[in-house]
């Protein structure tokens, strides 16, 4: 099982290019279900989540061809094979479930396992089964799966979720593409990968209005078209390699991400002393500051401050003069990166969903553990100004989200090395 060394307290300096999103690109493959033409992704990130969805999406019938020299993935879907979205390949990853609304516009029914991924919190898929029935599906729970059948065709309908819920969101924007009438989705995720879902479903044919808003339309239409879709850049990606500068010292232009979709980071960024200089698709991050403030952050929904990039933050507070707290909204166990900061000497206090941080002088490399996807990103950003080395194990949960991470912070002058 591979591991990530780091001999900190190095000073980075150059240019990191942001692959494409994970979560955007997860979220439109099972696109391909929906319709028999081409469905063609670029900008597509290769990671294991990605190959994860292309094994479930080849599992159900669709021809999957991937071209690595132009990141691009080519999804054809002639013929539904299977309707059965099997515990085996669902088990490795959250984002399975989004197969079920498609599965059930097209096929008029599904069965589906209850999905896994990062053990953050319950993240129960409750809504996704409210928006379903509420177009007409007949869902069951049945030996750990979800079982979907439909009598003729998904019909519109008027959804309000009771809370935001981007999976949900998404779920049922695909379903309702090609049900019959118009659905309304009250309370809908904002995210800008819901916004990257809209756009490339109205480049298909869809109809949908009101993106980027909280009160989504579609109108269902009969079917949908073969077209080609760049993938947004990964927000959480640029977050997390901004703050690598600020961490560790020096200055790093970042580029690849429309950086209006990070406003409450960078605003907390600011709030911190770090230097900021933003341009439209790129940023450039400057530590010229001894001493940085403390900050309180509280996660919530898109425009919010985003919870995937709560433990990154929560490094660079360790760093600070005085305290931090952090109260984590969205996600009721995302504090397993805390006990690991602390064996590397910060100080920091958990109290049911709120973290007090207590900024020290340094931390100490040591051995640690990564726990979850966004955890371990954290640890290794706490590596770079860490005395002495630190040593990551379990790193399989970075290769899900971060496209060759190890080479983007050696090219800045990082002392990072992947070895077995």
């Amino acid at each position: 099982m591979d591991k990530i060394s780091i001999k900190g307290q190095r000073q980075l300096s150059g240019e990191v290019k942001i692959s494409g999103a994970k979560n955007a690109c997860l979220t439109l493959m099972p696109l391909s279900i929906l319709l028999q033409e081409t469905l063609e992704l670029t900008n597509v990130p290769n990671l294991s989540d990605i190959i994860t969805m292309q094994t479930l999406l080849r599992s159900l019938g669709s021809y999957i061809k991937y071209n690595p020299e132009k990141n691009s993935l080519k999804l054809t879907t002639k013929n539904i094979t299977n309707s059965t979205a099997d515990y085996d390949i669902v088990r490795k990853m959250r984002a399975s479930i989004l197969v079920l609304g498609p599965l059930l516009a097209r096929m008029g029914k599904a069965s589906v396992s209850l999905p896994g991924g990062c053990a953050i919190g319950a993240r129960p898929v409750d809504l996704h089964l409210f928006g379903l029935e509420k177009l007409g599906a007949k869902l069951k729970l049945k030996d750990g799966y979800i079982i979907g059948n439909v009598r003729g065709r998904l019909k519109g309908a008027k959804i309000k979720f009771p809370f935001v819920s981007v999976g949900a969101t998404e779920n049922i924007i695909m379903a309702a593409s090609l049900a019959k009438g118009t659905t309304i989705i009250k309370n809908a995720a904002r995210e800008p990968e819901v916004v990257d879902l809209c756009n490339c479903i109205i480049s298909m044919g869809g109809k949908i209005d009101g993106v980027g808003s909280s009160t989504i339309i579609i109108d269902g239409v009969d079917h949908l078209k073969h077209t080609t879709h760049n993938v947004m850049g990964d927000r959480i990606e640029m977050g997390t390699f901004m703050l690598a500068p600020a961490i560790a010292g020096g200055k790093i232009k970042i580029k690849g991400c429309n950086t209006d979709y990070l406003n409450s980071f960078i605003e907390k960024l600011v709030e911190t002393g770090v230097d900021i200089k933003k341009n439209k698709n790129e940023i450039i991050v400057e530590k010229n500051i001894d001493v940085l403030n403390p900050i309180n952050v509280i996660t919530a929904p898109y425009p919010g401050f985003p919870t995937d990039l709560q433990a990154q933050l929560m490094t660079l507070t360790c760093f600070s003069k005085g305290i931090s707290k952090f109260e984590e909204k969205i996600f009721e166990n995302r504090f397993m990166h805390v006990p690991e900061l602390i064996r590397m000497g910060a100080n920091i206090e958990v109290q049911g969903g709120i973290a007090k941080v207590t900024g020290v002088s340094k931390l100490k490399g040591a051995p640690v553990m990564a726990t979850d996807l966004r955890a371990s990103v954290s640890l290794i950003l706490a590596g770079l100004a860490s005395s002495g080395e630190t040593v990551i194990s379990r790193v399989y949960h970075l290769d899900r989200g971060y496209e060759n991470i190890e080479k983007k912070l050696s090219n800045c002058g990082a002392n990072i090395r992947r070895f077995k």
